[in-house]
């Protein structure tokens, strides 16, 4: 006999009556352009979703000459999974030798620049895009991200608009980057803050 279900909220501390201080029904966003036309952005989609997954998991070539087809700036022998996500590649540099991991995703509404001999590690976020929470139509902001060389982002990262990470810094697994970090330090925590310097074995 199969159990009802119920037919009322469960009782929650939260006030489910009071009035949103935002109106959705008027969001806009200001300024902000695709840099692409609505079709290309369609195609875009369609090959990432359709294609990239179906390349195969360690012959890289074929997604960075997709991404490169689709406007991206790819560097040589750029590791590239073919989980990973990128909303609009035209706004998006990779330089040479780095390597982005499964699932992670490039939210580049606005510019994102990753530099050479990089790691972003699997199912990190990196994302250009935020609203406006003073506003009641809740605008979206976007602001660039810059990645230095050899910085490694670590498994579960988020990193947000407008942050710049120094080069050669390292960004512990699990962190919530909100503010620039600087070069050549090791980082951890959310917020995520500098501890202390990496230190190179020699080669």
């Amino acid at each position: 006999m199969s159990e009802e279900l119920p037919t009322s909220p469960p009782p929650t501390a939260v006030d489910l009556t009071a009035a949103a201080v935002v109106d959705l029904r008027n969001y806009y966003q200001p300024g902000f352009d695709r840099g692409r036309p609505g079709w290309y952005v369609l195609l875009w989609w369609l090959v990432q979703a359709i294609v990239f997954p179906l390349t195969l998991h360690a012959h890289h070539a074929p997604r960075r000459a997709l991404l490169r087809l689709f406007g991206a700036k790819v560097g040589r022998g750029v590791v590239i999974r073919p989980t990973a996500r990128i909303t609009y590649p035209w706004k998006v540099e990779i330089g040479d030798y780095s390597w982005i991991g499964d699932d992670v995703v490039l939210y580049s509404l606005n510019r994102i620049w990753i530099g050479a001999h990089c790691v972003i590690s699997q199912k990190s976020y990196l994302c250009t895009g935020s609203h406006d929470i003073h506003h009641p139509a809740f605008p979206l902001i976007t602001q660039p991200i810059a990645i230095g060389n050899g910085v490694w982002v670590a498994t579960d990262c988020f990193v947000g608009p407008g942050v710049q990470i120094g080069a050669n810094a390292v960004i512990g697994a699990r962190s919530s980057v909100f503010t620039d970090m600087p070069a050549g330090q090791i980082c951890w925590g959310t917020p995520c803050r500098s501890y202390r310097k990496r230190e190179m074995a020699p080669s």
